[in-house]
């Protein structure tokens, strides 16, 4: 369905609207305080009871089927309602996302998670690809509230790499995004009370880094008023007229 997220076209959530947040699981369940996704859920936006409680995963693998009626290219952010990769995901209901993309090559599918671990036990072999390669459609992200550099090194599956800084919670001191190939970062959304407003300085430091690297850097839209200037918004690939019209 068409999202309002900057970096992408279209998202799709063939396990429907959960998360049990990092390291949580349905019996106990440890849910960031600033899920966008529960927010949304609980708009009761799709018609699904299991979605609107959020509290366990469950497929729609029927919204798959648009992947190959869509025939201009489109960057598609797979699974934005939950975690695809959380450990209390079979494998088997993750090959069958990867194999229904593998259907309709003509887009990019990005995929997010906190837990990247499991990256290494379920991407195929045949998307692990070398630093260079222009041509691989798929992207393996993970996502970070604050700095976790231990997660970043030891990230290791030679695949299409991003990490997505967001929301934004503290400064990184030291930042070493050398496997990344693309850095997305934003600030927490909506009127939370105890809602953490990133620092300009904070956001100075990751673009220091990532012009060093030289390592393609988008900032989300959320950002502009602390940012004052014009927003970095790149993309590691050249968006065609495909990608910025969609149908």
């Amino acid at each position: 369905m068409p999202t309002k997220i900057e970096w992408c076209d279209e998202t799709i959530n063939p396990l429907g609207h959960w998360c049990f947040g990092v390291g949580g699981t349905k019996d106990n369940p440890k849910p960031c305080p600033y899920c966008y996704a529960y927010k949304l859920a609980k708009r009761k936006m799709v018609k699904c009871e299991k979605c609107h409680s959020f509290k366990e995963p469950h497929t729609h693998f029927e919204v798959l089927d648009v992947l190959s009626k869509w025939k201009k290219p489109r960057n598609i952010f797979v699974q934005s309602m939950g975690d695809l990769f959380h450990n209390e995901v079979p494998d088997e209901w993750i090959q069958q996302v990867f194999e229904a993309c593998e259907q309709a090559p003509q887009h990019r599918y990005f995929f997010l998670t906190k837990n990247p671990k499991r990256y290494d036990k379920v991407i195929p072999d045949k998307y692990r690809v070398i630093r260079g390669d222009k041509n691989c459609n798929m992207w393996f992200g993970h996502t970070e509230t604050k700095p976790h550099n231990d997660v970043i090194l030891t990230f290791n599956p030679p695949v299409k790499k991003f990490v997505s800084l967001e929301p934004l919670q503290e400064e990184y001191k030291e930042f070493y995004p050398n496997k990344m190939n693309w850095i997305i970062i934003g600030a927490e959304t909506g009127n939370r009370k105890d809602k953490v407003i990133p620092e300009r300085e904070w956001i100075e430091d990751i673009v220091d880094v990532c012009k060093r690297k030289k390592i393609p850097l988008f900032m989300k839209n959320n950002l502009k008023e602390i940012w004052g200037d014009e927003l970095i918004q790149e993309f590691p690939f050249e968006r065609s007229k495909d990608d910025t019209e969609t149908a």
